[in-house]
């Protein structure tokens, strides 16, 4: 009982601490500005100069355990104040030594202990410290912290782009992608952050060397001219307290900057500095072998010598020896798992697989059943959505190899529902052995929507247009959207990154496109059974609105009204204005075209926010009166009846050249490609230009809701 109320108080007492450190942290720093200040006794000397050699070692091994970055992203701020307190700690410790001669036990044990009592030796010693910190570790270390941050900042937009792809496809949710964008962030400060820390430690070396130069000087002036030393006795008296106070502070510096150098050359590290190590040198036996005859064949050389070689030499050869034994044992207990699997009902047996053996075939082979008319009726329904998939890309679909695609198209259906309004049917998906294995075809009843290939090991690369460095790999186009890309292997994947390129796996380009392919083909999917089922969910909250309704409308022409809606990406979620509108104005006229430009305008709010830009205001291009006349002129009828457009095919190919141009310049721009014109002839124009000019938003001046400001970048003549 005492034991487990001690473990369960290890937690409170962290908690405790925590919630006092940032007293500890104002009183360190009010206590680094003594020491420049105030002169300190020398054994609270003794006890700062020992926390700050155990400051660095701690610090250093854990930078052993951290797996990334992030880990330790106080470590550029650790760096800052840990130099300040060994400045600190050099100014006090020199105050001491020139005004007493004396600067406590552990600065004289360096002094005299660690070097012997010779200040020839120390000084050496105190020299190799400082150039093998400089020149080595903190000049290493600050150039990778600097290709760390450049590279970082420069793959942000990449990383960017790859959440926002693996948000859309459904890999993660809203609140995954927020956490993984703060992650990019984070990261890209950290490396900012270090590249600049680095310079800390290079001028911690250098202040030391000089702080050490000035003390020997005024230790000597001191000695002999006020202390009445010949010049030999102040030279070993000042000399070896001067590099006792130097390796003191030079220690904790260089455990410091190699900490700097393990974190940031750790960047593609997957577990412990310690793990790691040891697969790396484990992974591969041949090598061990081959160091191994090397070592004994040194021991046998005359004039070498001979024990250290051969027990090395035979240290290593065990150390392959059992590197091979275990993967032979790994081997073979695969080898007997697969023999003892089971053949799963339809797979085929291996090729060279005898007659009898385990997983061969059954000698007799059952007579097929005759076919039954009611299983012929079976062949005639079409499947609202199907995938057909070449054999390889099962294991991106089967759970039973690791494939989550199944999880990723029920992510696909809940968005779809969420962002459109709609209710995406199961989609059926089958095996194809008559398309290539890498292939997949996407059917909307039955008719192909979208088709595209995939290499399940490999990784999709896009060029967002920002790279020019080419990298090595299989050229192919991006199937959703178009995009040349590359497939590239998976040890491929980081260095893509770095360089810019947006990088994607395979089950997320199947789910990207798809679901374009839902947003392309959303009408089709809404069927009048669906609407049946919108309606009476409806109902169930707001009967009166869905009995008006289908008092003036067929259930037909509200699946047309919404089918319209859909097409032209407008959410239908808000079915219970949608139906008000409709059931207003069904009883003026039951004319499709009338009634979408009414529910249109009842969604104006949404319309009006999805079209905004992030600062609240709408940037658009308009029509010209000139056009608008015309094309009001050429209408035979109007929506309310039916309508149809009488205009020289000429003037109409000439008006769809200008839209397009002015479309083509605010998408360069980097503005949503809005066109906003007169409500009379915003269905008209919609229709001209669909076929030609795709993603494009038509709205009327009705259809922006009231107190949202309309900005206007130029006219379409």
């Amino acid at each position: 009982m005492a034991e487990a109320a001690g473990v369960a108080g290890v937690p409170g007492m962290r908690k405790k601490v925590q919630s006092y450190s940032d007293i500890g942290v104002a009183l360190l720093m009010v206590l680094i500005i003594i020491m420049m200040v105030i002169p300190l006794p020398t054994w609270l000397i003794d006890l700062l100069l020992s926390m700050n050699i155990t400051l660095g070692v701690v610090t250093l091994l854990v930078t052993f355990y951290v797996k990334r970055a992030l880990d330790l992203a106080i470590f550029p701020t650790l760096l800052l104040i840990s130099t300040l307190f060994r400045l600190s700690l050099n100014v006090s410790t020199t105050r001491l030594i020139l005004l007493y001669g004396n600067a406590g036990e552990l600065i004289n044990a360096f002094g005299n202990f660690v070097v012997g009592g010779n200040y020839v030796v120390g000084i050496i010693m105190f020299l190799i410290l400082v150039i093998i910190q400089m020149l080595v570790i903190t000049k290493g270390a600050e150039r990778v912290a600097e290709v760390a941050a450049r590279f970082t900042l420069d793959a942000m937009p990449g990383k960017q782009m790859s959440i926002d792809a693996d948000l859309n496809s459904g890999m993660i949710d809203e609140q995954g992608a927020k956490q993984r964008r703060q992650d990019v962030q984070r990261e890209a400060d950290f490396y900012g952050a270090m590249d600049g820390a680095s310079k800390f430690v290079k001028g911690d070396a250098i202040a030391g060397l000089i702080i050490t130069t000035i003390n020997i000087i005024g230790g000597l002036s001191i000695g002999i001219f006020m202390r009445g030393m010949d010049a030999a006795q102040a030279a070993s008296h000042y000399s070896l307290l001067t590099v006792g106070d130097g390796l003191v502070g030079q220690i904790p510096s260089l455990l410091m900057s190699t900490a700097m150098g393990v974190i940031v050359t750790r960047a593609a590290a997957s577990s412990e500095l310690g793990p790691d190590l040891i697969n790396s040198f484990t992974k591969y036996p041949r090598p061990l072998y081959i160091a191994s005859a090397m070592m004994l064949s040194m021991g046998m050389i005359p004039g070498l010598p001979t024990v250290p070689f051969m027990c090395l030499g035979m240290l290593v050869g065990a150390m392959g020896y059992a590197v091979s034994r275990e993967a032979n044992v790994q081997a073979i207990t695969a080898e007997e798992q697969a023999a003892k699997a089971p053949l799963q009902p339809g797979a085929a047996p291996q090729a060279g697989t005898p007659a009898g053996a385990p997983g061969a075939p059954a000698a007799e082979t059952p007579k097929a059943e005759p076919v039954s008319p009611e299983d012929v009726m079976k062949l005639l329904t079409v499947e609202p959505m199907e995938a057909e998939i070449g054999y390889a890309i099962i294991p991106l679909i089967d759970p039973a190899q690791g494939g989550d695609m199944l999880d990723r198209i029920g992510t696909i259906r809940k968005q779809m529902a969420l962002e459109m309004g709609i209710v995406v049917p199961p989609i059926r998906i089958r095996d194809n052995i008559q398309i290539k294995p890498t292939e997949y075809i996407l059917r909307v009843k039955g008719a192909e929507a979208g088709r595209g290939e995939l290499l399940p090991d490999h990784y999709l690369a896009m060029n967002t247009g920002a790279v020019e460095e080419d990298l090595i790999g299989v050229p192919t186009k991006e199937p959703a959207f178009g995009l040349p890309a590359l497939w590239i292997s998976p040890d491929l994947r980081d260095k893509a990154e770095a360089m810019g390129y947006t990088v994607v796996d395979a089950p997320s380009v199947l789910a990207t496109h798809l679901s374009e392919v839902i947003r392309k083909n959303g009408a089709e999917l809404l069927t009048r059974q669906e609407v049946q089922k919108l309606t009476d969910m409806v109902k169930e909250n707001s009967p009166a609105v869905v009995s008006d309704l289908l008092a003036s409308l067929s259930l037909g022409e509200i699946q047309k009204v919404l089918q319209n809606l859909i097409r032209e990406q407008i959410p239908i979620r808000d079915l219970v204005t949608i139906f008000e509108a409709l059931a207003d104005y069904g009883k003026m006229s039951r004319s499709v075209d009338f009634l979408t430009e009414r529910a249109r305008e009842a969604l104006s709010r949404l319309i009006s926010l999805k079209i905004q830009g992030p600062d609240g205001i709408i940037t658009a291009a308009t029509l010209s009166p000139n056009w608008e006349q015309k094309i009001m002129a050429g209408v035979d009828g109007d929506l309310t009846r039916g309508w149809q457009l009488n205009l020289d095919p000429r003037e109409v190919q000439k008006m769809i050249s200008a839209i397009s141009r002015m479309m083509e310049e605010m998408i360069v721009k980097n503005l949503p490609p809005v066109l906003l014109v007169h409500p009379d002839v915003r269905l008209i124009v919609r229709r001209l230009i669909e076929g030609s000019i795709s993603n494009i938003f038509v709205v009327s001046y009705n259809e922006i809701v009231r107190g949202v400001q309309v900005k206007t970048v130029g006219m379409v003549e």
